[in-house]
């Protein structure tokens, strides 16, 4: 049986004591051991420290939101949902330390978050080792694909084949020269990997490519390089401050004058750091933008919830999925009637859910959410109607089944 849920914000079935999810919970690890058996807990590895740490912040915010929502209306089957966030430090490593604490000293009942492909991929190692449940919310292509899946493992996330199949639908044209700047690592890859594959497809032509560290200080020395493979497009492949920085010194020596600057994901907080001017006219790929309100009215309610616990402000992309990640799972308790593992991986395979953006649900061979995505070009200062106001959508791919990869594909049996 389907589990439909198709409301603001689902109410369970029973009343318990109310407990607001909030920032004490990163400040208090330890209120996990004291709640005991009673208390639902979510452990929430994500970057607080590093490149990263503006998005993971936000995954935090919408995160504990979720959980405050969940709370308000009772709970999962009448027990209190707490959010147990660790710092993971963009380190694979240490996110599998932190996992296994959360796991085995924490008693987590599931885990939520990472925002690396790298250090997904070591999350989801852990819980798999273990049997606890992951719903990612970070980019990946690999989690997916049978070699690195887990039964345990949901990709609430985007991947980066629908991320650039939709871009590059939106921006490459046949005998398009294209250029790519690339971070050296997971995530960099797999993101050119995804416009290649679309730019075969549509008839484009790659004039280069160029892969840098991740966290280099100074994209100076690649932009004569850049320049002289005389590309229309220029796409930019990697995430945070890179972003940013790269972006910012491929406009200061002029590399917007004659191509049109394309990243995979336009990231909400990045375009806030350097301004309007810098990002004029890039485009990108996104899993939200809090214009959706306009249109999708589970956006609305969402917008407004973060609005009224964070003094107006809209909620980003990258904290979206903090949301949509922590909802879906809870929701899925909800329909389990509790934690049990398999009854809860039953429940979210069956799962039809609509918190945020429209129509979700997660496909049974490899466990992605299959969702709409966004094409959004960054607004020029001059149309922007107020300091929220970035983006301009223009277009939105509907979530569908035909934006992934097949199962087979990805080395599942027919």
């Amino acid at each position: 049986m389907t589990t439909m849920i198709n409301s603001r914000f689902p109410s369970p079935s029973r009343r318990t004591v109310l407990m607001g999810a909030g920032a004490s919970l990163v400040a208090a690890p330890w209120v996990a051991n004291a709640q005991g058996a009673d208390t639902v807990r979510i452990g929430f590895p994500t970057p607080l420290t590093g490149p990263f740490a503006a998005e993971a912040r936000d995954q935090v915010r919408s995160a504990e939101l979720a959980v405050k929502l969940i709370n308000d209306k009772g709970g999962v089957a009448g027990r209190k949902v707490e959010l147990l966030v660790r710092d993971d430090k963009l380190n694979a490593g240490e996110a599998a330390t932190r996992t296994l604490e959360l796991i085995e000293k924490d008693k987590a009942h599931a885990i939520v978050g990472a925002l690396s492909s790298a250090v997904q991929l070591a999350v989801n190692e852990v819980t798999r080792a273990r049997g606890v449940i992951y719903v990612s919310i970070s980019q990946s292509d690999t989690i997916n694909e049978v070699k690195d899946f887990s039964r345990f493992t949901f990709h609430e996330a985007l991947n980066p084949h629908m991320t650039t199949a939709a871009v590059a639908k939106h921006t490459f044209k046949r005998g398009s020269k294209v250029a790519y700047l690339v971070a050296d690592y997971a995530y960099g890859h797999e993101m050119l990997r995804g416009f290649k594959r679309a730019q075969a497809a549509l008839g484009a032509e790659s004039v280069g490519e160029i892969l840098h560290p991740f966290g280099a200080p100074d994209y100076s020395t690649f932009m004569p390089r850049l320049r002289a493979m005389r590309p229309d497009i220029l796409c930019i492949a990697n995430f945070g401050r890179d972003q940013a920085n790269s972006i910012k010194q491929a406009v200061d020596f002029g590399m917007n004058r004659n191509a049109r600057i394309v990243v995979p994901v336009l990231l909400h907080n990045q375009r806030l750091a350097i301004g309007p001017d810098a990002f004029a006219g890039v485009v990108g790929g996104a899993n939200y933008y809090w214009g959706l309100e306009q249109s999708i009215p589970s956006a609305k309610a969402f917008n407004d919830a973060f609005r009224a616990a964070h003094g107006g402000a809209v909620p980003t992309d990258y904290g979206a999925y903090g949301f949509t990640g922590v909802y879906s799972l809870l929701l899925a308790m909800q329909a389990a009637g509790g934690t049990d593992t398999d009854k809860v991986i039953a429940a979210l395979e069956e799962l039809k859910y609509d918190v945020a953006k429209g129509a979700q649900s997660y496909r049974k061979c490899d466990h992605q959410s299959m969702q709409s995505v966004l094409v959004l070009e960054s607004k020029k200062r001059a149309d922007m109607k107020g300091d929220a106001d970035l983006f301009n959508v223009l277009a939105t791919e509907p979530a569908s089944e035909a934006m992934l990869r097949t199962c087979s594909e990805l080395g599942f049996p027919a």
